[in-house]
């Protein structure tokens, strides 16, 4: 520790030695620092403030109706693209800024320090944002402030209704395409039917359903066919066993209506049966048709009969006595072949059916694929054109109340004021500054010189440096002139140093009083 303070007084004496040095190195960079702090132009910072609503009483209203914009989003995004270079250009013009340049290089330093000296800042959650601008006029800072402020909204509205306008020109061409695409689909699934109208799949069934279905109701009308030929033939045999009458006696000759009576009765049954098949099929059924013609056959007959009848004239005549259970038997063989000959149309039109549906084996199945593909396309094509039409009719509920009543509304909380007094440059300080630096500029070139013009002013450092043994040493006696020459040089010192400072706060007071001043 002793040798620390030791070695600072060596450099201490070595540095007072060269002091008058200080002097000239602090004085002409304190006066010419303070010239140019003080010829340094004020800069007056204009600002404002304002206030981004993003609340909208149309936003719940409309919440599934109409497409709802991220407003959060979209107020960064304008933040972020509001000092671009094409809204700097717009500012300078606002501004007027753009007129002091007269050359593109001019422009482009001039754009340059617009941006650089522009400040836009969030002051937190509640979306208030400050503007601000530094400019050594405070007329043109409050321009470009109120310029950035009405760009700032402007920007914003313009930029929903133009997105919005790009999204219905969209919508639009869509649309008009999906509405061809459509048409075109309708005229190709149209073309394929007309073309394909004998093999086309009835009420969403395949070939193979279709052929499947066929088959099992061939299969039923086969099986029905074979129990009609059996009640058939047993009523046959039933009746070969029974006696059509049961001896002779004198009646009346039966007119001819009682005669005609059996064959009545079968066309009375083959018509309810036909009133039972019309219930279930149409007149074009093949059952339907067969069976009319057998009723017209037996009404032929009958009348015949009626016809032969009615030409006998003889009022009495022998016949044998009938034997109702015979008669019975007749009947019924009557409707059990009717329903066989029924039942053989059936079958026969299901086999042909069938048949047909088997030379078909390779083209139905292609032209099911193919109208399934065409189906499928269509379905795609008006899918997509009823659901750009939802949202074209989206977008116009959206457009109408963006323009009814805007999603983001701006408050100017403070409009663009500018303070009297500059904020920059800070003259105290920089004059404070440039009295420290002038003062260590002088007090480090005073040990500059001690060390490059080195003076042993005591034994120890002449031991330290030389390592020679110092028998002795001869201390200076100060007259008594001698010590006032010292005395008026230190003081004369001093009042030079004071000199220096008084400057310092005169300046400071001038400053303060310049200040007080303009306000």
């Amino acid at each position: 520790m002793q040798d620390l303070i030791a070695q600072i007084s060596v450099y201490a004496r070595g540095m007072w030695r060269y002091r008058w040095y200080a002097q000239l190195v602090a004085w002409p960079l304190c006066i010419a620092g303070w010239i140019v702090v003080y010829m340094l132009p004020s800069q007056y910072e204009a600002t404002a403030r304002v206030f981004v609503d993003t609340q909208s009483m149309l936003r719940p209203l409309l919440q599934g109706l109409a497409v709802q914009s991220n407003t959060g989003e979209q107020v960064q995004m304008m933040t972020r693209t509001l000092l671009s270079r094409p809204n700097i250009e717009k500012i300078a013009r606002m501004a007027d800024l753009d007129l002091q340049a007269k050359t593109p290089e001019e422009m482009e330093l001039l754009l340059n320090r617009l941006a650089k000296r522009i400040g836009l800042t969030n002051a937190g959650r509640d979306n208030i944002f400050s503007i601000s601008f530094t400019h050594s006029d405070p007329q043109i800072a409050r321009q470009v402030v109120q310029s950035l402020l009405t760009l700032f909204v402007e920007s914003s509205l313009g930029d929903n209704r133009k997105d919005s306008s790009a999204a219905q020109r969209f919508l639009e061409e869509q649309i008009k395409e999906y509405e061809a695409r459509l048409s075109a689909a309708e005229d190709r699934l149209k073309d394929f039917k007309r073309q394909n109208v004998s093999v086309m799949p009835s009420e969403g069934r395949g070939y193979y359903d279709r052929l499947s279905t066929e088959k099992a109701t061939l299969e039923r009308a086969t099986l029905e066919l074979h129990e009609a030929v059996n009640r058939r033939d047993e009523l046959r045999r039933q009746l070969s066993g029974e006696e059509p009458s049961l001896g002779m006696v004198l009646q009346p000759l039966p007119s001819p209506r009682a005669s005609t009576s059996l064959g009545e009765s079968r066309i009375q049954t083959l018509e309810a049966k036909l009133d039972d098949l019309l219930l279930r099929f149409t007149d074009e059924h093949p059952d339907v048709v067969a069976l009319r013609k057998q009723i017209d056959e037996q009404r032929a007959l009958e009348k015949k009969r009626q016809d032969a009848v009615q030409a006998k004239q003889p009022v009495r005549t022998p016949t044998l006595d009938a034997n109702p259970v015979y008669q019975q038997l007749k009947v019924a063989l009557g409707n059990a072949e009717a329903n066989v000959v029924v039942l053989q149309v059936r079958v026969k039109e299901y086999e042909s059916r069938v048949a047909q549906l088997n030379t078909l084996v390779d083209t139905v199945p292609q032209v099911e694929a193919e109208l399934a593909r065409l189906n499928r396309d269509y379905a795609i094509n008006k899918q997509n054109y009823e659901s750009l039409i939802t949202r074209r009719e989206s977008a116009k509920i959206s457009e109408e109340a963006e323009q009814s009543s805007d999603n983001l509304k701006f408050k100017i909380v403070d409009p663009p004021r500018v303070p009297l007094s500059p904020v920059a440059p800070n003259r105290p300080l920089l004059a404070s500054a440039v009295l420290l630096a002038g003062i260590g500029a002088g007090v480090l070139f005073t040990l500059f010189l001690s060390q490059i013009k080195l003076v042993f002013d005591n034994y120890r450092s002449v031991l330290a440096e030389t390592s020679v043994p110092v028998l002795g040493y001869v201390s200076m006696v100060w007259t008594d002139s001698m010590r006032m020459k010292y005395r008026i040089e230190v003081i004369t010192y001093v009042v030079i140093t004071g000199a220096l400072i008084t400057i310092y706060a005169l300046y400071l007071a001038l400053h303060m009083f310049s200040r007080g001043v303009s306000h």
